[in-house]
């Protein structure tokens, strides 16, 4: 009980500094999640963080670091690579009024996902199976997104391949990023070809801790050329740079 009372406080505290103010039932559903994230982990590998003090910051005040830069407004968003639900389950939690696509290619990891879903009685959330270059081309998905976020997917060259095809022309990429942003220097070309613009950079310090991450607001300027992203596996071989 003790400890649970702790890590509320950290919560609560910590999206302070993001300009948020979590609710207690918001609270209760991060700390449900955290612990079925654990039990599931013991036998699919879903997250190298099992401490719960570490899987409040690196997890939940990380994903929930890009709050600000989100309304909470009838938009639809993407997590493209979610993993174990990074950025996008924190997001509808303190957002429910967003309606949030899950994507990644490991099935286990949605099963735990659809699980969360499950027992936090979440709507307006989905989990769909499969890769960003084949989705991204897909009607439905293709250019149907208000916001799209990646939380170290890929180097940001990649990642623009496999996100802004996505995004709506007028909205916007979230890259969540490290603190090694070289690679921003490699990304004119890709930002180019499929139509977006890097509007903001953020470089960010989480809560309770001296771990840097960088956040890089990218704007839809133009429709994607219908030729992009690449087929699997090719964004990744020949990157756009």
């Amino acid at each position: 009980m003790e400890n649970e009372i702790r890590l509320a406080s950290m919560l609560k505290e910590g999206t302070r500094q993001f300009s948020f103010e979590l609710s207690q039932e918001m609270i209760q559903q991060l700390l449900i999640y955290k612990e079925i994230l654990k039990e599931w982990n013991k036998v699919v590998n879903l997250t190298a963080i099992e401490e719960d003090s570490e899987i409040i910051i690196k997890h939940y005040l990380d994903s929930m670091s890009i709050l600000p830069y989100l309304k909470n407004t009838k938009i639809k968003l993407i997590d493209i690579g979610t993993g174990a639900g990074f950025p996008g389950l924190p997001v509808k939690i303190a957002y429910s009024n967003i309606d949030v696509v899950l994507l990644d290619s490991l099935d286990k990891r949605l099963k735990f996902l659809k699980e969360v879903i499950r027992k936090l009685k979440l709507e307006g959330i989905i989990t769909v199976h499969g890769r960003a270059e084949d989705f991204g081309v897909k009607q439905g998905y293709r250019e149907g997104f208000d916001v799209v976020v990646a939380r170290a997917v890929a180097s940001l060259p990649i990642l623009l391949e496999y996100c802004l095809p996505f995004v709506k022309v007028g909205g916007i990429f979230i890259a969540m990023k490290g603190s090694n942003i070289e690679e921003i220097q490699h990304s004119m070309k890709a930002l180019n070809i499929l139509g977006g613009s890097i509007e903001k950079i953020y470089e960010i310090i989480l809560p309770y801790s001296e771990i840097k991450r960088t956040i890089i607001i990218i704007k839809k300027l133009r429709h994607s050329p219908t030729n992009y992203p690449r087929k699997a596996g090719k964004p990744s071989k020949e990157p756009l740079i």
